[in-house]
C-alpha cells in the first residue's frame, strides 16, 4: 500500500471514528506527557476520571512543580504503578529547571527526562510538537504487522526499531498529532489482539 493511500484512510477513519477523550481537546505537551504516563498499564476507561482530577489540581506544569511529592501521590491514589507518579513529577521538575518550563522539542532532550521511553517521547513529539517521530507501542506494533504482512516476532527490540523507522516512513508531513492518535485508535478499537474487526477496518 502507498504512504499517502494509508495516511489518508487511516486520518480519514479517525476523524469520523474517534473517541471524545479529554486529553484530545488540546494538544499541549503537559497534557498529552500526563495522559501518556496515565495510559501506560492502565484503560482509558480507568485513566479518564483520574486524568481529569489530576488536571484539575494541576492545570499547569508550573503547578505540579511546585507541588510536593505526597500530594501527587495522593493523587494519584488507586491508580497504581506509582513510580509513573514520581517519575512525572521529577520530570516536570527537571524541565522547569533546566528547560525553563517548556518541554524539549527533540527526541534526544526528552528521552532523558524521568519515566519517558521511546514511546512517550515519540507521542509528546508527534502529537504536541508536529515531529515527524514515531509513538509504536504494541497496538501500533500489530496494526502495522498486519496491514504490511511483517512477521517479525514483536517482543524483540530489533523489531520495535524496525516499526518504528516504518511508521516514520509512513507519517505524513502534517497532521502528524492525527496521524500517531489514528494508528494509536485502530488498534485500540478495530485491530484488537483477539477478534480483529477486519471488515470495518480503513
Amino acid at each position: 500500500m502507498e504512504a499517502d493511500m494509508f495516511q489518508e484512510k487511516l486520518i480519514a477513519w479517525y476523524r469520523e471514528n474517534k473517541r471524545d477523550l479529554p486529553w484530545r481537546k488540546q494538544n499541549d505537551p503537559y497534557s498529552i506527557w500526563v495522559s501518556e504516563i496515565m495510559l501506560q498499564q492502565t484503560k482509558v476507561d480507568t485513566v479518564i476520571p483520574y486524568y481529569q482530577r489530576f488536571m484539575e489540581r494541576f492545570p499547569t506544569m508550573e503547578d505540579l512543580a511546585q507541588a510536593t511529592e505526597e500530594e501527587v501521590l495522593k493523587m494519584w491514589e488507586g491508580l497504581g504503578y506509582y513510580s509513573r507518579a514520581k517519575n512525572l513529577w521529577l520530570g516536570v521538575k527537571e524541565v522547569k529547571e533546566k528547560y525553563g518550563g517548556i518541554v524539549p522539542d527533540s527526541k534526544e532532550e526528552i528521552i532523558n527526562l524521568p519515566g519517558i521511553g521511546s514511546y512517550t517521547a515519540g507521542a509528546i513529539l508527534s502529537i504536541a510538537y508536529g515531529k515527524k517521530t514515531a509513538a509504536v507501542d504494541g497496538n501500533v506494533m500489530r496494526v502495522i504487522s498486519r496491514v504490511f504482512n511483517q512477521f517479525e516476532d514483536i517482543t524483540k527490540a530489533k523489531t520495535k526499531g524496525l516499526m518504528e523507522r516504518m511508521v516514520e516512513d509512513l507519517m505524513p508531513d502534517q497532521e502528524t498529532n492525527l496521524f500517531t492518535q489514528a494508528l494509536m485508535e485502530l488498534g485500540a478499537l478495530i485491530c484488537t489482539p483477539k477478534n480483529p474487526q477486519c471488515l470495518l477496518c480503513p
